[in-house]
């Protein structure tokens, strides 16, 4: 073994084991804690390691360049906005066949609970006739620019694993999300922006930040969660007495202790604090821009329906264009609020009212910009809602519905998707998949196939494991929603 000493060994002192592997560079102990942590960490200078930075990767293949994710935390009721079920007035008041429930139980209803007919008239739009319920006009008159996806299913069955599965592909905390998956593989186009942005509007998300985490990925990929109202990130502004020059002095002082720990270290979440020093100080500059709605016409914020400083979803929406058009390549946009276990028909009357408008505007607005064929929208919940009626005193509870996750339904539209058709069907009740099951790991891979993605090859070396988004057993991405 080479050893080439580093600093002197102290006088008057014999030579210690510790000393002898310190001056070794990669001792003997360095060597086998490598081994011990394999498993956990990739191997320092690979391309998943100390990953180059964003700006510098390769330019993604697909048709998408970017995802705007539209999640409607709480499951929407597919019966009462996309999938009509005249049978459901059939039997309305009356208990489903047996044969169709089978020994499926539920957490707030009995399975012999009664029917409830869907609440809101359905109608047809466009050229494609796309058939949507009452409450979603605005979604209507671009009928021809969205695939309704009518087969989704899930393996969960409450909310937060629901909303983690969907977002992670797994339903317990500490997987990647796909956000980070997609960051991780394809970086981002923006230098002054996260390449992957949070939102949220209405009530609390289930997952919590377990959606939007990077699990066993560099937290670098992490989802930067930036606020609906005032100033995107707090403290933006530098404290009294602190000009540009001595913030620029700080952080390249700190800056380069960093790097001295990262080489000594080789540990990557060292290259997050460096990054995030950075963007943090890039931001002050960027984000004050980016939210500064006064720039946009009074007919693009007419068509939104906000006002540039009050928080809305639709003004969240509008902010999504402009990250976008800045290299923004993924983002979530959380609207809290559908889980209607009572009151369904106020429920989703107060929460259409507050996505439709914004959600049909965003489509409107990529597509005048030329930006609709290279951003992917996505639209829905983690799961559905039963056909049964839930209605419970105790809890106060009445002509709500339960959670389902048999077969619900998913809004897509842009990069690369075909507009204008409706994939899928269930059984005459809205309870099974009858035709074309789309998993949600089928709809991951569809997602990550639109940015030119194989979900079979992305990977990352996790305790042994090559994990991938979309879990070990076979899925595919749907091929025929695509143009």
């Amino acid at each position: 073994m080479n050893c080439e000493s580093h600093r002197p060994q102290p006088r008057g002192l014999r030579a210690t084991r510790r000393w002898f592997l310190e001056q070794c560079g990669i001792g003997l102990g360095k060597v086998g804690l490598a081994t011990l942590l394999a498993a956990d960490l990739p191997q320092l200078g690979s391309a998943q390691a100390l990953a180059t930075e964003p700006n510098q990767r390769n330019s993604p293949s697909g048709r998408a360049k970017a995802v705007i994710h539209l999640f409607m935390a709480g499951a929407p009721s597919h019966l009462e906005l996309f999938d009509y079920k005249p049978e459901l007035v059939k039997y309305d008041g009356k208990p489903l066949p047996p044969s169709i429930i089978g020994d499926q139980r539920y957490a707030f209803i009995r399975s012999d609970a009664a029917v409830m007919a869907p609440q809101f008239k359905f109608s047809k739009h466009g050229e494609c006739g796309l058939e949507l319920g009452e409450p979603l006009p605005q979604l209507g008159s671009i009928a021809d620019e969205l695939c309704l996806v009518r087969s989704v299913k899930t393996d969960q069955f409450n909310h937060a694993p629901a909303q983690i599965f969907f977002n992670t592909g797994f339903a317990q905390p500490g997987r990647a999300s796909i956000g980070s998956w997609v960051t991780y593989a394809l970086g981002a186009e923006s230098k002054d922006l996260p390449a992957f942005v949070v939102m949220s509007t209405g009530a609390g998300i289930s997952g919590g930040s377990a959606n939007w985490s990077s699990g066993f990925l560099p937290t670098k990929y992490t989802g930067v969660r930036l606020r609906n109202q005032g100033d995107l990130i707090l403290n933006l502004a530098n404290p009294s007495g602190v000009d540009t020059r001595l913030q620029r002095e700080s952080l390249d002082l700190v800056q380069s202790l960093n790097q001295q720990q990262r080489k000594l270290l080789g540990d990557p979440e060292i290259e997050t604090r460096i990054n995030s020093y950075e963007m943090a100080h890039r931001l002050q500059a960027s984000a004050p821009e980016l939210m500064d709605l006064k720039s946009e016409t009074a007919e693009t914020l007419q068509m939104y329906g906000c006002q540039p400083d009050q928080p809305s979803f639709a003004r969240a929406c509008l902010i999504a264009r402009r990250m976008v058009e800045r290299g923004v390549r993924f983002i979530n946009i959380y609207h809290e609020g559908w889980d209607a276990h009572s009151d369904v028909v106020g429920n989703h009357r107060g929460n259409c009212a507050a996505t439709d408008q914004g959600t049909a505007a965003l489509i409107k607005d990529l597509k005048q910009r030329g930006l609709l064929d290279s951003t992917l929208v996505i639209w829905g919940g983690e799961f559905g809602r039963t056909p049964m009626v839930e209605s419970n005193a105790s809890l106060g509870r009445s002509l709500g519905r339960d959670h389902h996750p048999q077969a619900f339904s998913m809004l897509l539209a842009g990069g690369g998707i075909r507009g204008g058709m409706t994939y899928g069907a269930t059984d005459e009740f809205g309870f099974h998949i009858t035709e074309k099951p789309v998993h949600v790991h089928d709809l991951q891979a569809t997602i990550l196939h639109c940015l030119g993605l194989d979900h079979q090859t992305l990977t990352f070396p996790f305790k042994g494991l090559d994990v991938r988004l979309t879990g070990v057993e076979e899925h595919h991405p749907v091929l025929d929603i695509l143009g």
